[in-house]
């Protein structure tokens, strides 16, 4: 909780909005309908649980930075937002569903997660999600954590912020706590990232934590040597480009 209070609202909303707008393929495929209740899980600043709302649906967001709710309130009163973790779920069988966008791949433990999601839903009820799969931002995190050891600091295993499974691990994960997986599917999404100054941007906003134990006054110029050997793979037609990877899945509680 105390790393997610950290989390910059207004910078998320300003430079990071594609979270937002890569989402709205993914509550096509919740396709929502009028009248039922949905758990946005990892509702971020509200855009996309907002989205659903308008569908006619009873939408409750939730997400473990205080920033990001208290931002989702303003922007969207009529929504009901909630600061909480994804691992604390304490609803049984209250929704017709559970949506998640790019927001699992922070969680951990997986399990615990999985075992608050599939309490929450009703039986038949769906859980929709998106997140950072096998090999997401590889070469981002590879040259960060070259730079940061080239620096001659060490870098530990458990300042690494995500799980980023394989669908098989995931699925698997699923189908322990009881889901019937309908779908699954792992797929290649390069990102545009805002700016000459997108992927300084990006590590600032999603990879804070990588830098644990590095003193403020080293990080910049990590940064900037991550910059400079990461250009020429990933800066094309004059601009950054994240090399992203992500899961789909869908799973149906029986």
């Amino acid at each position: 909780m105390e790393r997610n209070n950290l989390w910059n609202a207004n910078l998320y909303d300003g430079r990071h909005n594609f979270v937002s707008q890569f989402g709205q393929s993914l509550v096509e495929l919740l396709a929502p309908k009028p009248g039922e209740r949905i758990l946005d899980l990892g509702c971020g600043t509200g855009d996309l649980a907002h989205q659903i709302y308008e569908n006619g649906v009873d939408v409750v967001g939730v997400d473990s930075s205080v920033n990001m709710v208290e931002q989702a309130k303003n922007k969207y009163p009529d929504i009901n937002f909630i600061v909480e973790d994804a691992t604390s779920l304490e609803y049984d069988s209250e929704f017709d569903a559970v949506f998640s966008n790019a927001t699992l791949h922070w969680v951990k433990p997986p399990i615990k997660a999985l075992l608050g999601i599939y309490d929450s839903l009703k039986p038949g009820g769906r859980f929709v999600a998106e997140f950072g799969g096998k090999g997401n931002v590889q070469t981002i995190s590879n040259g960060i954590l070259f730079e940061i050891e080239a620096a001659g600091f060490e870098f530990k295993k458990a300042h690494f912020p995500w799980f980023y499974p394989s669908i098989a691990e995931y699925s698997t994960l699923m189908e322990e706590v009881g889901f019937r997986v309908t779908f699954a599917q792992h797929f290649d999404r390069p990102t545009t990232l805002d700016g000459d100054d997108g992927l300084r941007n990006w590590i600032q906003m999603f990879g804070n934590q990588l830098f644990t134990g590095v003193p403020e006054e080293s990080r910049a110029q990590i940064i900037t040597n991550v910059e400079n050997h990461l250009k020429e793979i990933l800066h094309k037609d004059g601009r950054w480009v994240a090399d992203y990877k992500r899961i789909r899945v869908i799973g149906i509680k029986e």
